[in-house]
């Protein structure tokens, strides 16, 4: 609080992706929570599949050490092969939420991805970046050639605005 009694508050950003997916909903989910294809687009994960279960990643592609691409959290929702939600805790921006929701429309997969809880000047970082891991993630499960994240998020930042510094 001021001295005039008013208290500050921060703003959160919520980053919001749909990504309509030619592959069938189990194929998706599999890739989202399969710790072994998620290492294919995203990066080396633990994940206890339940509700209350522990998730742990270290993202592929940010150009910082390894404890600045760790996260770990608690899996908030498991509803296969709809809903994967869990908090992401990180040094880097502190704690969030990130929600996957499935769903199937004609012959495609929907997949909704909200990150929430970020800071401005963090999500500003992370649009372009999950748009990359999103783009990984297509490549995977068409078995094509991963992008590099780094390549991949250079080519997309300028879609979102100014590039932040990777300090």
């Amino acid at each position: 609080m001021d001295r005039q009694g008013r208290k500050g508050a921060v703003s959160e950003g919520t980053i919001l992706f749909e990504r309509r997916l030619p592959y069938p909903i189990e194929a998706v989910w599999r890739a989202l929570t399969d710790p072994e294809e998620r290492a294919l687009w995203f990066g080396r994960t633990t994940l206890e599949a339940r509700q209350g279960g522990a998730i742990s990643m270290i993202a592929d592609g940010p150009p910082m050490p390894e404890e600045g691409r760790a996260m770990r959290g608690e899996v908030l929702v498991w509803d296969p092969p709809h809903v994967f939600e869990h908090t992401w805790k990180q040094a880097l921006i502190g704690d969030t939420v990130v929600r996957h929701e499935l769903r199937v429309e004609s012959d495609v997969t929907v997949l909704k991805l909200e990150h929430r809880g970020l800071r401005p000047r963090d999500a500003q970082g992370y649009i372009p970046g999950q748009h990359a891991y999103l783009d990984r993630l297509e490549a995977a499960l068409g078995h094509q050639a991963v992008p590099a994240w780094q390549a991949r998020y250079g080519e997309v930042a300028g879609l979102y605005g100014p590039r932040p510094s990777w300090g």
